[in-house]
């Protein structure tokens, strides 16, 4: 049974079937499901139930002759046995029968070379709505004869039995590379769906397409230029990244092909804690009609969202089509990158606020994916501590990270003028409790030099023990901050430091060190001591 059948069929044992409506209609169809309710800016607001979040120790990749020696097995991909998902799939397509059903067709990837067609059948009008603001919307003339190469079954309301069906417990994320199908159910948390196509462009866009997939924000200059920026949450990569002097590309999920930088998504997923419109305007704008919010409330007796309630969650969210924002790029491609940031918030004030890294660095760094949460986040908590992502998005990655970090070192040795940053947007002087954050005026300076060509001529220091290139002078910023052991009043005191931070490093990159190259084990930190 191949997947438009498995749709044909859901469509017609429903009670109703409704294909691709529009917002507003989507919209009506929640409120009267009593879905959801209205914000006074004409935004949906709903509730995702038991699930606020993803569920990692719950998704898992079907085991078979596919994967079996593709993927990278372990904690990020679990493997579910093939004999249990084809159980599970049965009972997730009856369990669409007799109930109202909402399909969408929708696609992947901007640049039209690499797109991937995606059928998603939902219980929930609102999860349909998330659907169309985060994927790319189809015209009316490619609808006909819509082929469903991949298909997402999402039944929130379907409780799977563990002893039964394979799952950890009654929810679960299932992705099949071979059938081409995501199973989610058990849980309304609407990124679920997000992810797993991005996941599958993870493991499909490297292997088939020679395209490099990213976790990033991406945007064009003036001049057509590409950036790239990456980060964990915290370091400043959705702000960095809306530059009223350039376009926005995407701000979560691109791919890098031979000649392209393509967002895979239609549409933005933002957290919206704290959210104000003067920090981000663009975002707080975008959430009006057609935009949905997940798991905010209202100030007392308003239709008006209070963003500093997280009684729910801290993980509020707004899902909204990239259209609602100013300053795009249309379509949302981009040529090859000519700058790429990797951005830490580096809360143990070791690293410099900008310095330019090599390819063998590059690599390394970007398997990496290093940031520092402050102290006093938990409790007994009085150490900054360290956060590692592989890739800036270990979560996601079906294949070993040393596959995307080789790719990546193809690329920078096949385009030598790309320019590779690390910024550090955290902190100066000292740790955190002792030094103080980094300008964002200070940071936005240095970027604007990067992206202006401006560093290319300056002389440059070398790190002694992470070896990075730094530059001794940059234009609207602080010669002294450029090298962060000036900026410390023990010198002693920010040594111990680095090398404690490098070993956190080397530590760290064991886990990686079976499945990469020598040079990138060779741009290793070198820390002098045990720290």
């Amino acid at each position: 049974m191949n997947n438009n059948s498995i749709v044909n069929r859901i469509l017609n044992s429903a009670l109703t079937a409704n294909q691709n409506l529009t917002p507003a209609e989507l919209v009506q169809h929640a409120l009267i499901n009593g879905e959801g309710v209205l914000n006074d800016t004409g935004a949906l607001m709903a509730d995702t139930g038991e699930f606020t979040g993803r569920s990692p120790k719950d998704k898992f990749c079907v085991h078979d002759a596919k994967t079996e020696n593709t993927v990278w097995w372990g904690d990020v991909n679990q493997k579910f046995e093939n004999d249990k998902f084809e159980a599970l799939l049965e009972k997730v397509i009856k369990h669409f029968e007799g109930k109202k059903v909402y399909t969408r067709n929708a696609f992947a990837c901007a640049d039209s070379r690499y797109r991937l067609n995606i059928t998603v059948v939902n219980e929930t009008a609102y999860h349909n709505l998330f659907c169309h603001n985060l994927f790319l919307r189809p015209e009316a003339s490619e609808l006909e004869n819509f082929n469903a190469e991949w298909l997402i079954l999402n039944a929130p309301s379907f409780m799977a039995d563990k002893n039964v069906d394979g799952t950890r417990q009654h929810n679960f994320s299932i992705i099949d590379f071979t059938r081409k199908i995501i199973l989610v159910g058990g849980s309304g948390y609407t990124g679920e769906m997000k992810k797993g196509i991005f996941t599958v462009l993870n493991y499909v866009l490297p292997q088939e397409r020679n395209t490099l997939s990213m976790h990033c924000s991406a945007n064009i200059g003036k001049k057509g230029d590409t950036a790239i920026f990456f980060g964990l949450s915290g370091t400043g990569k959705t702000t960095l990244s809306a530059d009223p002097e350039r376009k926005l590309i995407g701000d979560d999920e691109h791919g890098w092909a031979e000649d392209s930088v393509f967002n895979f998504e239609g549409g933005c997923y933002a957290k919206c804690v704290d959210l104000t419109k003067e920090k981000e305007p663009q975002i707080f704008d975008a959430i009006r009609e057609g935009s949905l919010l997940e798991n905010t409330r209202f100030y007392p007796e308003t239709t008006t969202v209070d963003y500093t309630n997280i009684s729910v969650t801290e993980n509020t969210r707004a899902a909204y089509p990239i259209y609602l924002i100013d300053n795009i790029a249309v379509p949302s491609v981009g040529k090859a990158p000519e700058n790429i940031f990797f951005l830490t918030a580096d809360a143990f004030g070791v690293l410099p606020p900008i310095s330019k890294l090599n390819v063998g660095q590059a690599m390394y760094s970007f398997i990496s994916g290093y940031t520092a949460k402050v102290a006093g986040t938990e409790a007994g908590v009085t150490e900054p501590q360290a956060t590692f992502s592989a890739c800036f998005g270990k979560a996601f990655l079906p294949l070993h990270p040393g596959k995307y970090a080789e790719m990546l070192g193809k690329k920078l040795k096949e385009n030598p003028n790309i320019n590779v940053w690390l910024v550090n947007t955290g902190w100066t002087g000292g740790a955190y409790g002792t030094g103080s954050r980094m300008k964002l005026s200070y940071t936005r300076a240095m970027i604007t030099a990067a992206l202006n060509g401006e560093l290319n001529g300056v002389e440059f220091a070398k790190h002694p023990i992470f070896g990075y290139a730094m530059p001794k002078s940059c234009a609207n910023v602080p010669s002294e901050i450029l090298n962060p052991r000036n900026t410390w009043a023990d010198k002693n005191v920010y040594d111990e430091k680095a090398n404690h931070l490098a070993n956190l490093f080397n530590k760290n990159f064991e886990q990686y060190a079976n499945g990469v190259s020598q040079e990138i084990l060779e741009a290793a930190p070198k820390a002098s001591q045990h720290g």
